[in-house]
Order: C-alpha cells, then structure tokens, then sequence
C-alpha cells in the first residue's frame, strides 16, 4: 500500500465491529460518495489489530478507533478519528495534496 500511495492516494478507514461510533462512521462513509482519485482499504480492528498497530508504527500516528489514514508519496499527510471522519474531508485533504 505505501508503494502504491506513490500512484494513487490511499485511504485506510481502521474501525472496530464492536463499536457503535466505528459502524456510524463507516455506515456514513459508505452513502457518500468516495472520490475518484483514491483507493480506499478498511481494516477490522478486531481481526487485524497487530496490522493496525504496524500501520501506526509506519506512519507515526497515535492509533484510534474509528479512524482514517491519508496515505501519498509513502507518508500519512491527514488523519482524523470519530465524529471527525467525512468523506468530503477526505476529499478536500486528497485533492490539497494533488
């Protein structure tokens, strides 16, 4: 993923199943309409946390859940969690970095 950030933003949206904010977010997220010039990936915290703590690692960021990565040129340049998370954010963040 860090490689392809090279080509196309990434986004990874890290929520818990158990988490009625996580499915809120990810429910909203989902009616939205994603832009075009990213790549999203959702990562299930409950069954991939040691990937989730590796992510944090990589990209120095504090983990949360829910919460969104914006991955280019191999670096995360946004990141937000909760009630913080749109997709027109993400959006508007994606295209800044363009």
């Amino acid at each position: 993923m860090k490689q392809q950030s090279f080509q196309t933003p990434q986004v990874i949206f890290k929520h818990s199943t158990r988490c009625s904010i996580s499915s809120m977010v990810l429910n909203r997220l989902e009616r939205s309409n994603a832009p075009e010039q990213v790549q999203f990936h959702y990562l299930d915290l409950l069954v991939y946390r040691p990937i989730s703590d590796q992510i944090a690692s990589d990209f120095a960021v504090y983990h949360e859940s829910p919460q969104v990565l914006l991955i280019k040129n191999g670096e995360c340049i946004y990141d937000e969690s909760h009630h913080g998370i749109s997709m027109d954010e993400i959006a508007e963040q994606a295209a800044q970095s363009a």
